[in-house]
C-alpha cells in the first residue's frame, strides 16, 4: 500500500537524491514545500532551474560563475602571480571565507581516482598548466588531505615543478580525512600560512 500520492512520493524521491539527505529529511522537506503557497513553490522551481541556466564555469579558473570570467579572475587587485588549486568550487567559498587569501584559484572539479575511473584526463589538469606562464610565482596545492587528494596533489606537483614554478602543499591544521568545506576560516588561514613547498 502507498503511504503518499505519486507527485508526493516523486518529490520525497527527488530530495532523497540531495547528498546527505535520507528519507526523514526528504519527507520533512516535502511536506514543507506542500505547506507552502504556490507561490513559494514555483519561485523554489525557479530558482533551481535559473541556476543551471544560468550557472557555467569561469573559462579562466573552472569556478562556478554566471559570468564569462568570473569575479576573482577579473579583479586586478588579486595577486595573479598564485594559483591555488582546489578540487570544488565550495573550497574557493571556504577559502573566500577567511579573507587571507589574495590571489586567483583553479578548480579541478574532482580528484584522481582510480577507483571511481576518475583520471587525469576528466579533471580541468590541461587548463591548469596552460595558466601557469611567466606571472606565475606559486601554485599552491590544496586538495583535501585524504588519499585521491595527495595522489592528485604529488600528480600536479610533478607537472608543475618542472615548469620552474615554485609548488607548495598547504599545511595540516586541516585533518586527515577531512573537507575543505567543513572547516572554519581560523584553520583554513593557518593552514594557508603553514604551507611549505614540495620537493
Amino acid at each position: 500500500m502507498a503511504y503518499y500520492a505519486v507527485p508526493l512520493s516523486k518529490l520525497i524521491e527527488q530530495f532523497e537524491r540531495l547528498p546527505g539527505i535520507g528519507r526523514k529529511t526528504a519527507q520533512r522537506l516535502a511536506f514543507f514545500i506542500m505547506d507552502g503557497t504556490e507561490s513559494q513553490a514555483k519561485s523554489f522551481a525557479k530558482a533551481i532551474l535559473e541556476a543551471k541556466e544560468k550557472m557555467h564555469t569561469c573559462k579562466i579558473c573552472r569556478n562556478l560563475t554566471d559570468k564569462e570570467v568570473c569575479d576573482v579572475c577579473s579583479d586586478q587587485a588579486r595577486d595573479h602571480g598564485i594559483i591555488c588549486v582546489v578540487e570544488d568550487p565550495r573550497d574557493v567559498v571556504a577559502f573566500e571565507r577567511t579573507r587571507d587569501y589574495k590571489g586567483l584559484y583553479h578548480v579541478l572539479h574532482g580528484v584522481i581516482s582510480p577507483m571511481d575511473g576518475i583520471g587525469p584526463e576528466q579533471l580541468h589538469i590541461k587548463d591548469l598548466i596552460g595558466r601557469i606562464t611567466g606571472d606565475v610565482r606559486e601554485v599552491i596545492l590544496a586538495t583535501n588531505p585524504d588519499v585521491e587528494g595527495e595522489a592528485t596533489a604529488m600528480y600536479l606537483s610533478r607537472l608543475i615543478k618542472p615548469i620552474g614554478v615554485k609548488v607548495t602543499r598547504i599545511a595540516y591544521g586541516i585533518p586527515v580525512g577531512g573537507e575543505l568545506e567543513y572547516a572554519d576560516e581560523v584553520t583554513l588561514s593557518r593552514a594557508l600560512e603553514g604551507r611549505s613547498e614540495i620537493n
